[in-house]
């Protein structure tokens, strides 16, 4: 039969080409469906966020700009109450579902073990955060409104606590969904999830650009923040299948010991995590308090670039935490070594060119002398940026593959780090501005972060996968 009569007849010939493109783009590239719509979710993020920039360029003030990413470096410091829970809430979720099936009604079938030790997950995880919830809300209005007065400058007119108090609100609704996101991942919904955080991001993003467009701007985390707090409730409303039952059974002597079975592991990140805000958030909020709103606005946005570059490249890797739990659970570490090998070369190589592109783009801007190059770092302080993040992007995937061990061995690595991070950041910052703070940064990243962290992976793998 010739291509032609395929084509009239059925279009298999058709079929089989897009057959041959999945194969590719999931054996070549890496792409599964988990990453094709993390990808997607990341990428539309990236994308939104470039009509976002000229929004906020074109609706704010220099001032308004360093407000607007200020406040989202100060809702950063819920990660003191995360304590880094939803990670372990994955991968504990991810170990006993090893050991059962999961219905498309909800059911639970398989070992009445790891049933019982499930539904004890999900129910610490609640308690948890709805208590962690309301201590988020007080902290943050309280500590944002000292912050903002203490440091704002009267002369430029910025109206900021309303919009402060709104954005502090929202976030509290999306730390109560997001650990049980986590646990549905766990419970091998990792694709599901992902196309939520596609809708998620898609949402989020028009609501935040209504209140650009409309001169609301400072209120458009809030609606960004809200609008994936509420296609994230609709979402879990519809899985309460899975979810209530759960929430109702009694594990008896199954439940999960946290004392003694978890915490042991989460302090340890809990601390990892938290020298995570030294090391990402710190910059803008030093920047606004010594050198004035409009350099932290630059910082703001330069770092909001850099941070969409990693969403994206680190896709490769998050979609592979339950996935990788998995395979330690069943000590599969030959395919675990292959899985992560190829997914930590792809994402590292995914950031690599983005970077050259968007840092060219910068660099035409600043060329071209345009208005808007003048809301960004310049080209120098930019590369020396995007460089760390680089460096970031690899440790972060050396620490998802060692926690998938249910360990925490990247703490005394992440702690010296943070603590170099701060220091450099408050005495280059304060005195060099935002060019000395990634100066130092990158700095102790090649010296420090990059090297520790490596040599720690190394040994921890040689020596958990000969036992």
């Amino acid at each position: 039969m010739s291509k032609v009569t395929e084509e009239r007849e059925g279009t298999p010939w058709f079929a089989r080409r897009r057959v041959s493109a999945r194969n590719w783009l999931r054996i070549g590239l890496g792409i599964d469906t988990a990453i094709g719509f993390t990808v997607l979710a990341r990428g539309w993020s990236s994308v939104a966020g470039v009509l976002t920039v000229t929004l906020i360029a074109r609706f704010l003030t220099r001032a308004e700009q360093g407000y607007y990413y200020t406040f989202g470096s100060l809702i950063a410091l819920q990660i003191v109450f995360e304590l880094g829970f939803s990670f372990v809430i994955l991968q504990m979720a991810s170990h006993e579902r090893a050991h059962i099936t999961i219905c498309a009604d909800g059911a639970i079938e398989g070992d009445e073990v790891a049933h019982a030790r499930l539904a004890s997950v999900l129910q610490k995880t609640v308690r948890w955060y709805t208590a962690a919830a309301m201590l988020l809300a007080i902290s943050l209005l309280v500590a944002g409104s000292y912050f903002f007065s203490k440091y704002q400058n009267p002369d430029q007119g910025v109206s900021w606590r309303i919009p402060w108090y709104a954005a502090a609100l929202a976030a509290t609704l999306t730390f109560q969904l997001d650990p049980i996101l986590s646990f549905m991942e766990g419970c091998g919904y990792v694709a599901n999830v992902a196309r939520l955080r596609f809708v998620q991001a898609a949402t989020g993003s028009g609501l935040a650009w209504l209140a650009l467009a409309t001169r609301h701007g400072l209120f458009a985390p809030a609606m960004m923040i809200a609008g994936t707090a509420g296609v994230g409730a609709i979402w879990l409303f519809k899985r309460r299948g899975l979810l209530l039952p759960l929430l109702r059974y009694n594990p008896g002597e199954y439940k999960v010991r946290w004392a003694k079975e978890v915490w042991p592991f989460q302090w340890r990140i809990a601390i990892s995590w938290l020298c995570g805000y030294f090391i990402y958030q710190l910059f803008t909020p030093v920047l606004f308090a010594y050198r004035g709103a409009v350099e932290a606005g630059q910082m703001g946005m330069s770092l909001s670039l850099a941070n969409a570059l990693q969403s994206v490249a680190i896709s490769w890797i998050n979609t592979k935490a339950a996935p990788f739990g998995a395979l330690v659970a069943r000590k599969d570490y030959t395919n675990l070594d292959l899985l992560f090998g190829r997914a930590v070369r792809q994402s590292a190589a995914v950031f690599a060119s983005g970077s050259v592109v968007a840092w060219l783009a910068v660099a035409f801007l600043n060329w071209e002398h345009a208005r808007f190059a003048q809301r960004l770092l310049g080209p120098v302080a930019l590369a020396l940026l995007l460089c760390s993040t680089l460096l970031n992007v690899v440790v972060f995937a050396q620490a998802v593959y060692l926690r998938a061990h249910k360990q925490e061995k990247l703490l005394i690595p992440s702690v010296v780090t943070a603590v170099l991070v701060a220091c450099s950041t408050y005495a280059l910052g304060r005195y060099f501005g935002a060019l000395g703070m990634v100066s130092g940064n990158l700095l102790i990243g090649l010296l420090v972060g990059l090297p520790s962290a490596t040599f720690i992976f190394v040994r921890y793998r040689r020596l958990w996968h000969e036992c």
